[in-house]
Formats: structure tokens, sequence, C-alpha cells
């Protein structure tokens, strides 16, 4: 009888087979797991201003934003950023955004971000009370 060499090497071949079915049952259940869902909460009870009237900038359902203060109309994001300084300046107020229902979530994120990075303090959004 022929005695065979042992194999000093680890064979890696049912272990790829192994990851090659792991990897495919990944793939077909990933599409169908559903993705989390959120509830957005409702504001139950407004908070009211406690230093002077707030500034009330206003985003519109065709993105025309405006800042009720002093009548401006239509204004880009830069100019109602430089506005709303302007007006901060003078007195330490607040800022409140009141969006339209339709207004996309992004519009008043790039608001809040080009306020943060002007130097815009107390920057809070409305919300309508109730459900």
């Amino acid at each position: 009888m022929r005695h065979r060499k042992l194999m000093n090497q680890i064979n890696v071949v049912p272990f790829i087979d192994v990851m090659l079915v792991l990897l495919i049952v990944f793939m077909i259940a990933t599409p169908s797991m559903r993705t989390g869902e959120i509830e957005l909460p409702s504001v139950g009870q407004a908070l009211t201003p406690t230093q002077g009237d707030p500034i009330e900038v206003v985003i519109r359902a065709n993105g025309n934003i405006s800042v009720r203060e002093g009548g401006d109309g239509r204004l880009n994001r830069d100019a109602a950023v430089r506005r709303i300084q302007e007006l901060q300046r003078v007195r330490d107020r607040p800022v409140v955004i009141a969006a339209d229902r339709a207004v996309r979530y992004e519009e008043v994120v790039n608001l809040l971000g080009a306020l943060h990075a002007a130097g815009v303090k107390r920057v809070g959004l409305a919300a309508r009370e109730g459900s």
C-alpha cells in the first residue's frame, strides 16, 4: 500500500462555498426587509417667546423666502440670511422659520445651515399645535 503524504495547507474551498451561500441568502433577503418608519411628533404645547418679538422667516410652497420684518418680499437664501443678521444685530431676537407644508425638507435644512454658518443664534421652527 502506498502512503499518502499529508497536506499541510488549510483547504479554504468549503469556507468560500459557505460564504457564497450566505452572500446569496443576504442578497435575496435584503430587498424584502422593510425600512424603518418614523412618526413625527406633533406639538402638544407651543413655547411662547420670552424676549421680544421673533423675526419670522416664511418659506412658501413655491420656494419664495420672505422676512416678515420690514415687509421684505421675495428673497433668495443669501439675502434672507443677510437681512436676519441685520435684524439680530440690533437686538438679540429669536428667529422662527415658518415653512409651508408643501416645502421640501431640504429647503428648510439648507436655510438652517446657512443661518448657522452666518452665526445666527436662537433659530426655531414654527409648528401647528395638535395633530
